[in-house]
Order: structure tokens, then sequence, then C-alpha cells
């Protein structure tokens, strides 16, 4: 099988276009929010104009409030994170192949990505039963995963920066999860997340928790961890869990929690239980948090 070239991205970091061949379809990655940094203009928007007529298709299941300016555009299939927990189970085999054939295939970097990447490139169809399931377990962490989607999750949360990983998870997938170089690439990854963990639970036995929230600081020789792994142990101790990381500031609640981050920081766009914001924000950031949480009792 031919696959599409293959890009990785995040919604803050997206490539130039004219690095990209041909027809493009955008999976898994949000509009990039207002409240954030550069914001839509200077990041999506900047994108779409490079791209012009060449994007085929853009799925998406992240909060924005620029969605509704694409409602009329057939290209834009814009959902919310409350209206689908992971972006592959969007995709079906009609999109594809009303979408056609594609060159390029642009995703986020993460398994809900990568997973949307593999199914488009079967034509819609899941690499393998439960696939769907495995990536809204993983992109919401709520329910079970196989055992596939944990070693790809903790291969990846191992080598998130590693092209080459991403590269070759998508061909397992679309190969057929059969064993091989693939395979062994990922779980020579999968193999180094034991010390990631080890490291999120150090730190975490630093959390201080008060009025529903649970907040640490990450020391400065603080050593490799997994940040994902940290704010789930802080979300054990309270409802919301906040991470301190130099000048980067993480906060986080269950997927079914009922707080809206995007909302209560006016951000514009993103997943709901999961955002960032500068550290200088947090001192303003922290009393809302805690109304908030006090407000769903």
């Amino acid at each position: 099988m031919n696959l599409p070239e293959l890009a990785f991205a995040s919604p803050r970091k997206l490539p130039r276009g004219h690095t990209l061949k041909g027809r493009i379809v955008v999976l898994d990655i949000a509009f990039a929010a207002d409240g954030m940094g550069k914001g839509f203009r200077k990041i999506t928007g900047r994108f779409l104009q490079e791209v012009g007529d060449r994007l085929a298709r853009w799925v998406d299941h992240h909060d924005s409030d620029r969605h509704a300016e694409y409602r009329d555009d057939p290209r834009f299939v814009l959902h919310t994170k409350a209206e689908h927990g992971a972006c592959p189970e969007i995709i079906t085999k009609k999109m594809v192949e009303e979408t056609g054939p594609v060159d390029t295939i642009l995703c986020h970097f993460d398994l809900d990505g990568l997973y949307s990447a593999a199914k488009w490139i079967l034509g819609g169809v899941e690499p393998y039963p439960g696939a769907d399931d495995d990536a809204r377990a993983v992109d919401t962490r709520i329910g079970e995963m196989s055992a596939t989607a944990n070693l790809i999750d903790q291969a990846l949360r191992s080598k998130y920066s590693d092209d080459t990983v991403k590269q070759r998870i998508v061909r397992y997938l679309v190969g057929g999860c059969k064993p091989g170089l693939e395979l062994d690439t990922i779980e020579r990854a999968a193999a180094d997340f034991a010390e990631l963990v080890a490291g999120a639970t150090k730190i975490a036995r630093a959390y201080q928790v008060a009025d529903g929230v649970a907040v640490v600081e990450v020391p400065r020789a603080s050593g490799r961890f997994d940040k994902t792994e940290l704010l789930l142990l802080g979300q054990q101790l309270a409802t919301v869990a906040v991470v301190i990381d130099n000048m980067n500031v993480s906060i986080a609640a269950g997927f079914d929690s009922g707080l809206n981050f995007v909302e209560l920081f006016e951000l514009g766009g993103g997943m709901p239980t999961r955002v960032n914001i500068p550290r200088k924000q947090l001192a303003a950031a922290l009393p809302r948090i805690k109304r908030a949480v006090a407000n769903l009792r």
C-alpha cells in the first residue's frame, strides 16, 4: 500500500503550507485559540491561507469559537470534545471516499491523531476492531484501553518528539499490527515509560491540596517524567490538578468532571478539561478554578 506523506503538528505549531505536498487532509488538530499565544489568525489562519484550495478536509473534535465561521465549507468537519471524545470515530468510509485521493496527512502527534491517520489511510476502517474505542479511552482517560493501545500510548509518551516512532506506529496500524520492525520500534520506545512514571510519582509526593485543587511545582533538577501521568496522579488527590513547570502551568480535570477551562479562562478554543497557561496568570487563575470546583458540589 502506498501511504500518503505523513506530517505531525500541534495546534500552536503548524508547518508552513509550502512544505506540504499536494492535496492535504488535517486530522485531530484544533484551531489555535485566540486566548493563547499568537492565536488563530497568525497560526491556523495563516496555514489555511498558505494551503488554499489544496486543503481537502479538516476533521477535528476540539472546542473553538471559530467553528461557526467554517460551517458552510464542506471541507471542514468540526465537532466539540463533548460530541466526540476522540477524532477517529468521526472518520467514515463515506467521508474518505467523498474527499478523494490526498497526498499528505497532517495529524496531531498523539495517539488520537495517529489512529485518525491510520483509519484515513485504510479508507475509513478501523486498523483493528475496537481501535476507535481505544482512541476515545486514551484521549478522555475514561474506560479501559486494549494492550495494543496501552503499548502505543506509552511509546508516544516516552518518545513524543521522535517522528520516526510516529511513522512506524502508523505503519504498524495500517499493516495489520503484525510483528516486525514497526512493533520492535514501538516496544523499545515503550520500555522507557516506567522511568517516566517513576519520575512523575516522585514529583507527585509534593502535591499540595486545597479546595478541590492539587498543585505541585516541578523541581528544576527533577529529571525525566511524564506530565500526563503527573496530572493524573494529581486528579487522584483532587478534582483539578495543576502542574507548574518553569514558566508554564498545566491544568487538568477528568473528562466527566463538568469543568470547562476553555470557557473559564476565555481561551476561545482547545480541550475543555486540559489547558496550559503562562505562569504569570496562575495567581488569578487559581481562585477561579476553586470557585468552579465549589460550584460542582
